[in-house]
Formats: C-alpha cells, structure tokens, sequence
C-alpha cells in the first residue's frame, strides 16, 4: 500500500530537482540559442512534463494550502505530451524566465511546512 505522504514529498523533490535541471539547462542560453538547439528545448520540455506528472501525484489536501495556479502545471504538461506540435518555444522560455522560479519557491515551502 502506497503512503501518500511520502509519495507527495518524493514528487515534490523531483519537481525540485526538474526545477534544477531546466536552471542548470538554460543558466547560459538566451531566447535564440533556446529555440536554435534542439537537444536543449527537448531537454527543457521532458523536465516540465516530469514536473506537470509529479505535482497530479501530490495529495491535493497539500497543495489547496497554498495559492498557486496548479492546473496551468498540469495542463502545460498534457500540451506538451499531446499537443507538442503547437508548443511555441518562445512561450516555453517566457515560462522559464517569467514563472518558474515561482513554482520553485511554493514548492520549497511546501517541502519546508509539510515534510
């Protein structure tokens, strides 16, 4: 029988270390470079879908304690499986840029009170 609490904390760690792994990915690339390198984007992208399957395995009970648009994680992760032919890189490093280190924060505060 599955623990869902130590479920949540494990898939809360690989968000982290996803998180990581998109930083340590990009820490040197700009937009051009990005959307030049396929290898790179690809890598990028298998690390938010890694994330957007993690936090639906995260107890809900969890993640409703904190403010954090956790559907848009989901739904990125299902545009990216099923909808990657319409993936603008563009939009993906705006993402990067713009809300990841957001969801880095909640997540290590989440791991912090919960755990």
């Amino acid at each position: 029988m599955k623990d869902s609490h130590v479920e949540s904390r494990q898939r809360l760690q690989h968000i982290e270390q996803a998180i990581a792994d998109i930083e340590k990915f990009t820490k040197s690339e700009s937009l051009e470079t990005f959307c030049e390198k396929d290898i790179l984007h690809d890598a990028v992208m298998m690390q938010f879908i890694i994330i957007g399957e993690a936090i639906i395995n995260v107890e809900n009970e969890k993640l409703d304690k904190y403010d954090y648009p956790w559907y848009k994680v989901k739904s990125f992760r299902n545009m990216i499986a099923h909808e990657y032919f319409n993936i603008k890189l563009p939009a993906v490093w705006k993402i990067i840029e713009n809300d990841l280190q957001q969801l880095k924060e909640v997540v290590q505060t989440i791991l912090k009170k919960e755990f």
